[in-house]
């Protein structure tokens, strides 16, 4: 049956890209060669196998092949399946759920969302398969390397309420960090630094100006080598605790990028970054009560 306002369903935890088809000249003979040249970072092998796998969808729900004729100022639907990618070999933990969010726990080495290497192998995928739910969303962010809470909004109406908390500063986090432990280093303080983007362009620097990222750092314990430190983030910058810790010369343990970066296979999962979303706490936005929620997740010191 046909429907003239078809919504693709979630498939195997992916929900379905919509393209729309601009007019080019010379005009392309068809959806498949349009494809092909408007996205051209994509090889024309991966969108010949879509096709073939029936993952290509015109608005009335019409399976497309690749000789189906192109139709300019109109849409289709595609999904997105990478042939190849490394399977992360760590499970999330759902620790927190109401009808507005849910709290998880994100394992080292799996990233946030579909991105150019990953698809199946991402938190967000993940939790649309188990849940069965395609409204889900990331409320904030955590990086591919770093472990611990994270929320996902479960319904489109009071996700903005939740995305403003954060926009707001309006939610403490606090994290864990295992780093060399400096006795000289007076504790706790709170650091001031401006950070701007650096090089290579994923990573952030510290420079001359005024303070633009706060963290508050404090030891929780040592063993004469190594310390776990509590770390609170007053500002969200990129890669704020990692190169707060590194400017004070206490780079977190197996850190890949500070001080100096140093490129690991995709595929090596050992030595994670030593760095935990432990806590988070805030004033539902929905409910007006308290929110305390933590990790289950612990980081130990090296013996």
């Amino acid at each position: 049956m046909l429907h003239s306002n078809f919504t693709p369903p979630m498939l195997n935890g992916v929900s379905a890209s919509k393209v729309f088809l601009k007019p080019l000249q010379p005009q392309p003979q068809s959806v498949y060669h349009y494809l092909c040249l408007e996205f051209a970072h994509i090889e024309s092998e991966e969108w010949l196998q879509r096709f073939q796998d029936g993952l290509i969808f015109d608005t009335q729900g019409q399976k497309l092949n690749a000789n189906s004729p192109f139709q300019p100022n109109s849409h289709v639907f595609y999904y997105r399946f990478l042939t190849h990618e490394i399977h992360v070999p760590f499970e999330h933990r759902i620790i927190f759920e109401n009808d507005h969010f849910i709290a998880v726990d994100k394992p080292h080495f799996l990233t946030m969302s579909p991105t150019g290497q990953y698809v199946q192998e991402t938190l967000l995928v993940r939790l649309k398969k188990q849940t069965g739910n395609e409204h889900l969303t990331p409320i904030h962010r955590l990086d591919r390397e770093t472990a611990g809470i994270v929320l996902f909004s479960k319904c489109i109406e009071s996700r903005g309420a939740y995305q403003q908390l954060f926009a707001d500063r309006k939610v403490q986090k606090t994290y864990h960090a295992i780093a060399p432990y400096l006795p000289e280093l007076s504790l706790p303080l709170s650091l001031r630094l401006r950070m701007e983007k650096g090089e290579p362009f994923y990573t952030m620097r510290q420079t001359e100006g005024v303070a633009n990222s706060e963290t508050e750092i404090q030891l929780l314990e040592h063993n004469g080598d190594w310390a776990k430190y509590q770390l609170k983030p007053h500002t969200g910058k990129q890669h704020q605790l990692r190169l707060h810790l590194s400017y004070l010369g206490i780079p977190i343990q197996n850190d890949p990028f500070y001080p100096q970066v140093r490129h690991k296979a995709d595929h090596d999962f050992s030595a994670p970054l030593q760095l935990l979303a432990k806590h988070i706490e805030f004033i539902d936005p929905i409910s007006k009560q308290q929110m305390s929620l933590s990790s289950i997740f612990e980081l130990t010191l090296s013996s």
